[in-house]
């Protein structure tokens, strides 16, 4: 099953006859006669669209949206209300209310394209609140601050005069900037400034002109722009074109040519939406980098490093190039802590995770992955120019003391580190693969004959055969 989508209408013919329909598309549907038999089914089961009619025994299609989108868990359940003969004032009502409109009578080839736009974009929206939500469990980002900046859109229009009397009239009420932009244009002009929050793209009279749909698959497809809302007018309806472009990825259709409140409304909507989005992209990916990176240094962390050794183990093999893997540790840290606090600690570990970063190819990692130990993997290097770097490392580290804010001396500082090599072998050599995690080990023992042998020290293992 595609999805499934509760039906609401008094009158069975209409429930009957739009629940064939949708079946033979592969939803699954249940259906109601009324607004609290409705929301009962609503809070008692899953769905992915409710379609309603203009009017039901309880209620309104708005009544139906205030009280389905005031119940606990059907915040975000998208509506599509359908009838005949609602004016303009009640489609905006419509509108406001957070429902989908579409006037009857409605070709199937439309109703069925704009059912699956709108359960794709609620399905991508629920998908990147479940990450939002995932990653504030984890304790790995707080929540985005709810912050509504002025929208962008842009009017793209093959008729400039027409294009900018648009403009004129949707500025007052718009709550944002919008400019306009020739067709030839709008794709050369897309990535400016980060690309607009929406896209109009006006349909003309002649059919043959196809403009603005192929502008919808150019659009999701380029970088700056794949996330920007699209709105199509049509300037004379024409359903099999409106339902191309909403599957094509645009998001709304208005098919009866240019009405300023509505398409105003509908474009604050697709302008508020993609700020939404990117909020909650913005926090997932900052939970991302929380996981993978260590707050005090900036370095990469044990979770990151284990699997990236592994790859660049493999790649080694597949490559038949050398790699280096070296485990660093500060000598004697506790003492640092013990004699200066915590926060001087804290200072001096910073500095070294510079140090070692400032020491190595920008292709190298420098992770943390304890306390005071450090894992660095450098791809390509052989035992020659990886001694050579690790001695590098070492120097840096107790050459120049270092200096912590609060605390007049400068602290000494050294570092050791154990070292090993990994094979150069190819995959078809016969011999087995390389294991990051017992190169790592190596190196590990490595580390230890460094501190055995006195510290600020560099030992290297046997290279891996």
């Amino acid at each position: 099953m595609q999805g499934k989508i509760l039906v609401l209408d008094a009158i069975a013919t209409n429930r009957i006859i739009l629940k064939v329909k949708l079946t033979d598309a592969y939803y699954e549907v249940v259906q109601a006669d009324s607004i609290s038999a409705g929301i009962r089914l609503a809070r008692s089961l899953t769905f992915d669209l409710v379609i309603t009619a203009l009017s039901l025994p309880d209620g309104t299609a708005e009544r139906l949206c205030r009280k389905l989108h005031a119940a606990p868990g059907c915040e975000h359940l998208p509506v599509i209300a359908m009838g005949s003969g609602a004016d303009p004032e009640r489609r905006l009502a419509i509108l406001r209310a957070g429902a989908q409109m579409l006037a009857k009578p409605v070709c199937d080839t439309l109703l069925l394209s704009q059912v699956r736009s709108t359960i794709r974009i609620h399905n991508a929206a629920a998908e990147w609140r479940m990450r939002d939500d995932t990653s504030r469990a984890l304790g790995m980002a707080e929540p985005a601050p709810i912050f509504e900046r002025a929208g962008r859109a842009t009017l793209v229009a093959p008729n400039p005069v027409e294009g900018q009397r648009w403009i004129r009239c949707l500025r007052a009420s718009l709550g944002g900037s919008i400019r306009y932009c020739a067709p030839a244009a709008a794709l050369r002009d897309a990535g400016l400034d980060g690309g607009p929050d929406a896209f109009v793209l006006v349909q003309p009279e002649d059919p043959q002109s196809p403009e603005a749909l192929r502008l919808v698959s150019a659009l999701r497809a380029n970088a700056a722009t794949r996330h920007s809302g699209i709105m199509i007018v049509q300037m004379a309806p024409d359903p099999g074109l409106a339902a191309h472009a909403l599957d094509l990825g645009a998001d709304d259709v208005m098919t009866d040519g240019f009405e300023p409140a509505e398409l105003s409304l509908r474009l604050r909507n697709l302008m508020r939406r993609k700020q939404m989005d990117e909020q909650m992209r913005a926090t997932v990916r900052t939970g991302a980098q929380a996981a993978i990176f260590d707050p005090l240094t900036g370095l990469h962390n044990r979770r990151y490093a284990m699997p990236h050794l592994q790859r660049i183990a493999d790649h080694a093999r597949a490559t038949a190039r050398p790699f280096a893997v070296m485990l660093a540790d500060l000598d004697h840290f506790k003492r640092v802590n013990d004699r200066h606090g915590h926060a001087a600690g804290d200072a001096v570990l910073a500095e070294t995770a510079t140090r070692l970063r400032s020491n190595l190819r920008a292709m190298d990692m420098v992770a943390r992955i304890g306390g005071e130990e450090f894992m660095i993997v450098m791809p390509g290097s052989t035992l020659k120019e990886a001694s050579a770097a690790a001695l590098r490392l070492c120097n840096d580290i107790s050459g120049t003391p270092f200096r912590v804010p609060g605390i007049e001396e400068p602290i000494s500082v050294t570092i050791s580190i154990g070292m090993a090599v990994g094979s150069s072998k190819t995959a078809g050599s016969g011999d087995a693969p390389e294991n990051g995690g017992a190169l790592l080990e190596k190196a590990d023992k490595a580390l230890y004959a460094a501190k055995s042998g006195g510290r600020n020290k560099v030992r290297l293992s046997r290279p891996a055969a």
